[in-house]
């Protein structure tokens, strides 16, 4: 997998077929790339355990509940559906996105609500000169944070305690790693393994969700 993707480049749509694949993050929690042909679906299926489901590319509408309540996951979604909760996925025109699955209890951030789609940009605000945390959910395995970069800040060359993806959300900022700069838009990823030294500068403003896995 390269350093800079996008999750629709990795699992592109194919007709009449969904596929899946591994993007081999972690073991206790399982990272999927998901796409959908148009007029494809899923079956309703449960989990025992929490899932998160991050839009990438077109339309999908999730099935939830016995109910069958639906909810529309477009590009920058997210949707958490809790464990033992009925869920499929349907799309007419096809869809691409991240399914995470949490295989411990989490910690889930007040303004999430379970079941219903929100913005992940909208959910984090910018604070003059300053970079914003906001932790989405957490458990002692995995972590995905939302932060916001005012223009002319960042993070300085560090390393971190697992493998990551950096989903961008707005903006564009420039991904130091290993001696190399990358340059990330809205709609890009990037990902960088354990210990691996990088660093993020803001190219005006810029939001990014990261999912970080600490297995």
């Amino acid at each position: 997998m390269e350093r800079k993707f996008t999750v629709s480049q990795l699992r592109p749509i194919r007709d009449n077929m969904t596929i899946s694949r591994d993007a081999g993050l972690g073991l206790e929690n399982t990272v999927t790339f998901f796409s959908l042909g148009a007029n494809t679906s899923i079956s309703q299926e449960t989990y025992d355990v929490t899932a998160i489901y991050i839009g990438a590319e077109g339309k999908a509408d999730f099935i939830i509940g016995e109910d069958k309540k639906k909810a529309e996951l477009t590009k920058g979604d997210l949707l958490v559906i809790p464990g033992k909760t009925l869920c499929g996925a349907e799309s007419e025109t096809g869809a691409v996105y991240t399914e995470i699955i949490i295989k411990k209890e989490i910690i889930m951030n007040n303004i999430v609500k379970a079941g219903e789609v929100m913005k992940l940009k909208d959910l984090i605000s910018y604070e003059t000169g300053s970079i914003s945390n906001l932790d989405v959910v957490s458990n002692p395995t995995m972590k995905f944070v939302l932060m916001a970069f005012d223009e002319g800040t960042g993070l300085q060359p560090h390393r971190a305690p697992g493998n990551a993806i950096i989903f961008a959300l707005e903006g564009k900022a420039v991904i130091g790693y290993e001696g190399k700069d990358y340059e990330i838009s809205a709609g890009e990823n990037f990902r960088f393994e354990k210990d691996g030294l990088h660093s993020v500068t803001a190219n005006g403003k810029f939001k990014m969700g990261l999912l970080l896995v600490l297995e």
